[in-house]
Order: structure tokens, then sequence, then C-alpha cells
């Protein structure tokens, strides 16, 4: 019993006792993270398909009722991602056992639903009252579903977890990781603190891929995209909020009480 309120209490131990996954010093980290805003920027190949599927698992077992929603881009990474879930919960110990069961979905005996759905708009406004929402390869997902589904967390006051490698100055995911605010927990992990992943394969990376794509790929940089004539940093700078419109103020009243919050 006291094992079992352990796991309960920690992903670390659920994921070491009860699915035979030990995580690294900084896997740890971001399982143990209770914020409902959570950010991972991490490397390619550091793990955040399982960290995913870890976090979806417990949240399952030892939340009744739960409803959580996995995206990715594309269907066929929706049902991959899910896809180690179903693996995890096939080995896992004194789990509820499932009542349905598919290749894009799960629902168990205690009633919570775990459901795998492509990055597009219209497949997810049918969902509301998410607990957990995790989007994975984050900055490759539209910033139009992103926007479909932060109300889904409205009422539940549900999760929300962006897994993703960085792809330019640019999409939702940077927008968060820049300018978000203190609401959310930063996790960064650069391929050299992953200890998977060898210098001598950075090393071999770094003459294949050239600086901008190894500092995205491995370092978890926000770079500009090769070629681009202006930074992102000099577009920036070209705005300020002490110039008024020509033509009075863009924002209505009835949105500015919000805003002044």
């Amino acid at each position: 019993m006291l094992r079992e309120i352990a796991q309960a209490l920690d992903p670390v131990i659920f994921a070491r006792e009860s699915i035979h996954f030990d995580p690294d010093p900084s896997q740890e980290r971001a399982l143990r993270s209770v914020s409902k805003r959570v950010l991972f920027n991490c490397c390619r190949q550091w793990g955040k398909s399982v960290l995913t599927a870890v976090k979806a698992l417990h949240k399952s077992v030892y939340y009744p009722k739960s409803l959580i929603l996995l995206l990715s881009p594309s269907l066929r990474q929706s049902a991959e991602l899910f896809r180690k879930v179903a693996n995890f919960s096939r080995i896992a110990r004194n789990i509820p056992e499932k009542t349905e069961d598919s290749k894009l979905f799960m629902t168990l005996e205690n009633e919570s639903r775990i459901v795998s759905l492509p990055g597009k708009e219209g497949t997810v406004r049918g969902y509301s009252g998410a607990d957990l929402i995790i989007i994975d390869e984050a900055a490759q997902v539209p910033d139009e579903l992103y926007m479909a589904i932060r109300p889904m967390l409205a009422v539940s006051e549900g999760s929300l977890i962006l897994i993703s490698t960085p792809r330019g100055k640019r999409g939702f995911f940077h927008k968060e990781w820049a300018d978000g605010g203190s609401t959310w927990d930063r996790i960064m992990v650069t391929a050299d603190e992953c200890p998977r992943i060898s210098k001598d394969f950075l090393k071999e990376e770094y003459e294949a891929l050239g600086k901008l794509w190894f500092a995205q790929e491995y370092m978890c940089e926000f770079v500009d995209p090769e070629g681009q004539l202006i930074s992102f940093e000099d577009i920036k700078c070209a705005f300020s909020d002490e110039v008024k419109p020509f033509y009075g103020s863009p924002i209505s009243d009835e949105v500015k009480p919000f805003l002044e919050r």
C-alpha cells in the first residue's frame, strides 16, 4: 500500500517500479514538474515521446475520470506516440483494466481516457473539459490548433504541456518560450546534457549539419532560417508600444478591461 501511494505521488517512482523505465536526472525533473503550464525545449533523441507516455499513463491511472489528449503534427505521429502509452500500459503493474482499447485511444476502468489526435483544428473542437493536453513536436503544430485547444482547459483548469525541439523564431512554441511570462515552467535539455548521446556523435553531426542546424536540433536554440535577410531581433525592435495608430485604437472598449487586468 505504501509503495502504491508513493507511485501515485511521484511519477518517477511509478516509472521505475511499475513500467521499469529508469529516467535520467533531466527526465526526473521533467516528470516531477507540478506546474499546469510546462514547456519542454529538448534536443532530438532526448526521449520526449517516452516522457509524454509516462506522464499520460500516470495521470490516467491515479486521477480517475481524467481526459488526456495527445496531439502531434500528423496522425502517424500521434499514433506512434499513443503506441508508447499502450506499450507501457501492458507492462504496468496494478493499473485499472481497460474497457476500451484501440490504436488511437483507450479507456480505463476508472473512466479515465487517453485520446490521440492529429494536429488539425477540426479534429479537436469536439472535446472539452480536458484534464491534461500534451502537444508533441509543438513547434511544427499550426498556431490555429493551439488557439483551439486552450479553451478546453477553461472549466477543468487542466494542465498543458508543450514538448518540442525548436524550429525557428516563429509560432506559438517560440512565443511562449520567449514571451510567455512566469506562468510557464521551462525545461531545456541540450544534447551534451543527454547521457545517451556521445560526444563523438555530436562532433560528427556538427560537421554534417553545420552551425545553424546543429544549434537548433541539438542545442535547443531558436535560430533564424538560413538565408533570412533581416533577423528576428531586428524585426522585433521595429515595433513600439509607444507609437499610437493613425486611426485610433484597434482594440475595442469591450476587450480593454481584460487586457488591463
